[in-house]
């Protein structure tokens, strides 16, 4: 996890775990550092969605490879971090700090006029620290 960026809602344990639930369901994704936007999607929910993601991750705390985590697919917890890795992920977010390349660099997605872009997810609150 980048460690160029200050977390608002989740702790180190929490980020790690997170980090590699998201490269679990979408392998290779640690390479943006999916934590650090799930962490600025987090902050933003109300309280009581925030509350349900943080339980969704803490359920699954305790899986350590892909194919436990494959075990527990149909489960809600499941389907929370998936949505959660998934959005990190596909969203074309990169964490300061993370090597990257974003997903639409990968797959060469280049709608118009994004190739001159320069990302600014400073609405996400996501700052280097």
């Amino acid at each position: 996890m980048s460690s160029d960026v200050r977390l608002q809602v989740l702790d180190e344990s929490r980020a790690q775990q997170l980090e590699n639930l998201c490269d679990w369901i979408v392998p290779g994704s640690r390479r943006v550092g999916p934590a650090v936007y799930v962490d600025a999607v987090l902050a933003a929910m109300p309280d009581e969605v925030r509350t349900g993601a943080l339980a969704a991750i803490d359920a699954l705390s305790d899986v350590s490879s892909a194919d436990e985590l494959a075990a527990r697919q149909n489960t809600p917890a499941f389907g929370f971090v998936r949505a959660l890795a998934i959005e990190a992920f596909y969203s074309d977010f990169v964490a300061p700090g993370s090597p990257g390349p974003s997903a639409w660099s990968e797959i060469d997605f280049q709608p118009p006029r994004d190739i001159d872009l320069e990302h600014d997810w400073a609405w996400l609150g996501v700052q280097q620290s």
